[in-house]
């Protein structure tokens, strides 16, 4: 199995930064894609950023320009540099991976975090 633990989040003023990190850990043989989703209150869980192990990002649109993802092949961590925060970013960000499990079968199949909380103040 693969297991992901986040860190970074926290409170901040609107226009404040925050970078959150995700890490990892198990019977990895591969990380095709590591993400970041989020949900808010009421609302369901959405793409924030993506990266793929060659290095090709996916943004969804309210966060282009704002927020820059990357990722440590190496050491199986990607982390998301969040700038210009707006009280409309507030939610539970989720770290995702699509990893290939190291087994005598290895297999596919996607990994999530326990989340952690970013909350924007106007």
């Amino acid at each position: 199995q693969v297991q992901l633990v986040e860190s970074g989040g926290g409170l901040v003023q609107a226009g404040g930064s925050l970078r959150l990190s995700c890490a990892a850990s198990g019977s990895i043989r591969s990380i095709h894609v590591m993400g970041w989703y989020r949900q808010a209150p009421g609302k369901q869980r959405e793409l924030v950023a993506a990266i793929t192990s060659g290095g090709s990002t996916n943004y969804t649109d309210s966060v282009k320009g704002r927020f820059t993802i990357s990722r440590d092949n190496a050491k199986n961590t990607v982390n998301l540099q969040m700038n210009s925060l707006k009280p409309e970013d507030t939610a539970v960000y989720y770290c995702n991976a699509l990893a290939v499990v190291a087994s005598y079968r290895p297999y596919e199949d996607d990994f999530w975090g326990q989340g952690t909380q970013v909350t924007v103040s106007s």
